[in-house]
């Protein structure tokens, strides 16, 4: 018997699109990582009101200190302004922030607004919000392997960068394209994929909801019958 269709409680987005988005409109780059930024917090919302326990989104990979000097210090920057803007505003909506990457290389202020921000929604439980930054899922494998001594998959799981993330069961890229590009490598190997053509600041909740309905359609076997 094929598997039964269910909900997404565990969504990871791979969130494509921001410079192209702001390239279209004449803007700066900076524009379009600001308005996907909106884009993250407004699909939060939506993703409570779905049912959804565990949203990931990939903000800024390994591979990305390659682009242009004054596109990553806007990032940096921006990234500490939204901490600081948002945290307290996300704790009283019961969300639970974790940074999963390297802090390596960070600015020492940007990585103690994170452990901030962390410490702080540490206890709420109405989703956790997992932002993936200064992330490779090579590099998390790696560095997972370094402490490693075990046997089992379970054990090495505890080595991840959040050993309580549950792999997603959906994984959403905007902007067309087709691939994971290095995200959660460990943790999708079992997740449905979805592509979607819209650039990341125009995904919208409706967007949303039917990437969620095309997964409630699936039958997932996880390599059985």
């Amino acid at each position: 018997m094929g598997g039964q269709p269910s909900q997404a409680r565990y969504v990871a987005i791979i969130t494509d699109g921001n410079g192209r988005w702001a390239r279209a409109r004449g803007l700066p780059v900076t524009d379009g990582h600001m308005a996907g930024a909106d884009t993250v917090r407004a699909r939060l919302r939506d993703a409570v009101e779905l049912g959804v326990k565990e949203l990931t989104v990939y903000s800024f990979s390994t591979e990305n200190w390659s682009r242009p000097e004054v596109e990553v210090q806007a990032l940096l920057a921006m990234l500490g302004q939204r901490i600081a803007s948002e945290t307290p505003e996300l704790d009283r909506e019961g969300v639970r922030i974790r940074f999963i990457g390297r802090t390596e290389g960070l600015p020492d202020e940007l990585v103690e607004q994170m452990r901030w921000a962390q410490e702080r929604t540490d206890a709420n439980t109405r989703i956790t919000l997992f932002v993936a930054f200064n992330y490779g899922g090579r590099a998390e494998i790696v560095d997972a392997a370094r402490s490693f001594t075990g046997t089992t998959e379970e054990e090495f799981r505890r080595h991840l960068y959040a050993p309580e993330m549950h792999d997603p069961d959906l994984i959403i890229r905007t902007s067309g394209e087709s691939r994971l590009s290095n995200y959660l490598l460990w943790q999708a190997a079992y997740s449905e994929l979805v592509v979607r053509d819209e650039l990341w600041p125009d995904f919208s909740r409706a967007a949303l909801e039917e990437s969620l309905a095309q997964f409630a359609a699936r039958h997932r076997r996880f390599g059985g019958r």
